[in-house]
Parts: structure tokens; C-alpha cells; sequence
């Protein structure tokens, strides 16, 4: 078992260095299912692992030049506030719920990974940059997420950065590292006030985290982006669907109600995608 937890863990670093983001959306899962621990003290540790491992991740990054210092810290300062509140708040909600509200947030992430940017559209910067109010909102935003469910938050970061920041890919993929850090332990701040971490179990996976965020960052930029991240969405859809359907039980699985909102859920996801491309192909055009 320590093996695998060890083999899953280097899964999460080098996610973590290659994308910028998605490994840490496993590290609950990893010590809940393989580790067995408990939901609450699972994202606690998790916001340690994950934390510490960005640090990591964020020095060969910044000495390539792809960290945005201000940009992020900017950004992070109100992350970790927002971080902290979700923490809070996480003390009051039963593990069982918090693990099918993270398992929904593994989902999200998974469809806003294979989704992918949109062709033909080049985020610019905004004129002035970004007004301070849709920073501010943002990054609670962000925070309360990662914060309340134990993810770091790298896929709703990310595109934060370049959206609000107008960076370029490779300088959002960098400076979310440092958002994440900040994250992470302001949301593990307010998560020790209702649960405790085991020592030996988060160094141990901190370090193979460590290591794999260490490969990550070095074949970021070598590996195919749209590939492994099709991959790893759909890694992540499976180990969502089976964590929340462990929390939601056979009863709500069999119910007709249940395939009636996915069927729906389903059906709007196509109509959406099938209006994006229309929309988006005169911008490919030209």
C-alpha cells in the first residue's frame, strides 16, 4: 500500500510541474483510498503536500523566467483570505459531504481540461490591465474553492492569470505555482482548527511529490501540452465518478432522477460545445 501511495504521489508532482495545476486534485483521493485516512484530515494534508510541492515546482520555473512575481502575489494575497474562510468553514460540514463536493470539483476540473482554450483566441492583455474589483473577486473566489474542498486550485488559477492578467500560458502555468503555495496554507490555517495532520504520512508523500513536480517542471514545454492534458482529464474523470460514487451510495445511483439530470447535463454540454465552435471558427479564419 505504501507503494502505491508513494507511485501516486509522484503522479501529483509531475502534474504539478508539467501543467501547473491537476495533481493536487488526486492527493485526496490518494490518502483517503490508498493512505485511509480520514476525509478532513485527508485535505488537510493534502493542502500541506500540495503547498510545499509548489514551492518546489516554483523554483526551476522562476528561473526560466515564466513566474510573474507581482501578478500572482497580487492575486494570492486575496486567494489566501477567501483560502482561509473555506478552511473555516469545512470544520462545520461532514466528511461525506466534503468529499462529494470535492469529487464534483475533480469533475469540473476535468471538463474544463479537455475542453481546452478556445482556437483563435488569443488572450490579450487589457488596456490598464485587469480592474483590482474582478481581482479581488476572483481570487476569494479561488481561494474559498481550494480552501473548502483541499485542491490547490491550478485549473481555476490558471486561467485567472490569463484572463485577468493577460500572461501567456507558460508565465500563467509559473506564477500559478506561486497562487497555489499561498492557497494552500492559508487553507490549511483554517483546516487545523477542526482536524490534525500525520507527520511521517505528509512528508512521506511531500517528498515522492517533491520528486515528481522536480521531472514535471523539466518536461514542461518538451511534452506535447493538449495530449497529456486529454489524458490526464480523462484520468481524473474516472477517479472522480468513482470517489463520488462511493459517497452518494447505489440508491441514488439507480434512481431515475440521477440518469435524468446527467442525460440533461449531457445534452446542454453538446448544445455548448456545438455553439463554441461555430462561433469561434470565423475567428480561425481570419
Amino acid at each position: 500500500m505504501t507503494a502505491l501511495v508513494v507511485a501516486a504521489s509522484l503522479l501529483v508532482g509531475v502534474s504539478l510541474g508539467v501543467l501547473g495545476g491537476g495533481g493536487s486534485i488526486l492527493t485526496v483521493p490518494v490518502l483517503v483510498h490508498l493512505a485511509g485516512q480520514e476525509p478532513k484530515e485527508a485535505i488537510a494534508t493534502s493542502l500541506f503536500v500540495v503547498g510545499v510541492t509548489s514551492l518546489v515546482a516554483l523554483v526551476p520555473h522562476a528561473r526560466a523566467c515564466r513566474v510573474r512575481w507581482r501578478t500572482g502575489l497580487v492575486l494570492g494575497a486575496f486567494s489566501m483570505a477567501g483560502a482561509y474562510a473555506g478552511g473555516r468553514a469545512a470544520a462545520f460540514v461532514p466528511g461525506t459531504a466534503l468529499l462529494a463536493a470535492f469529487a464534483l470539483m475533480m469533475l469540473a476540473t476535468a471538463f474544463a481540461m479537455l475542453r481546452g482554450p478556445r482556437r483563435g483566441r488569443e488572450p490579450k492583455a487589457r488596456n490598464g490591465g485587469p480592474k483590482p474589483w474582478h481581482i479581488a473577486v476572483e481570487g476569494l473566489a479561488v481561494g474559498a474553492v481550494t480552501g473548502f474542498v483541499g485542491s490547490g486550485g491550478g485549473f481555476l488559477v490558471v486561467p485567472a492569470l490569463v484572463l485577468l492578467g493577460g500572461l501567456r500560458m507558460s508565465a500563467a502555468v509559473g506564477t500559478s505555482l506561486l497562487v497555489i503555495a499561498m492557497n494552500s496554507f492559508a487553507g490549511l490555517a483554517g483546516h487545523l482548527s477542526g482536524a490534525t495532520v500525520d507527520p511521517v504520512l505528509a512528508l512521506t508523500v511531500t517528498g515522492a511529490a517533491v520528486a515528481g513536480s522536480l521531472v514535471g517542471a523539466r518536461l514542461a514545454g518538451r511534452v506535447p501540452q493538449d495530449g497529456l492534458r486529454t489524458a490526464f482529464g480523462w484520468f481524473v474523470v474516472v477517479t472522480g465518478s468513482l470517489v463520488l460514487a462511493r459517497q452518494l451510495g447505489p440508491a441514488v445511483w439507480t434512481h431515475p432522477a440521477t440518469w435524468a439530470v446527467l442525460g440533461t447535463a449531457a445534452a446542454g454540454g453538446w448544445a455548448v460545445r456545438r455553439v463554441r465552435s461555430r462561433t469561434v471558427t470565423p475567428a480561425v479564419r481570419e
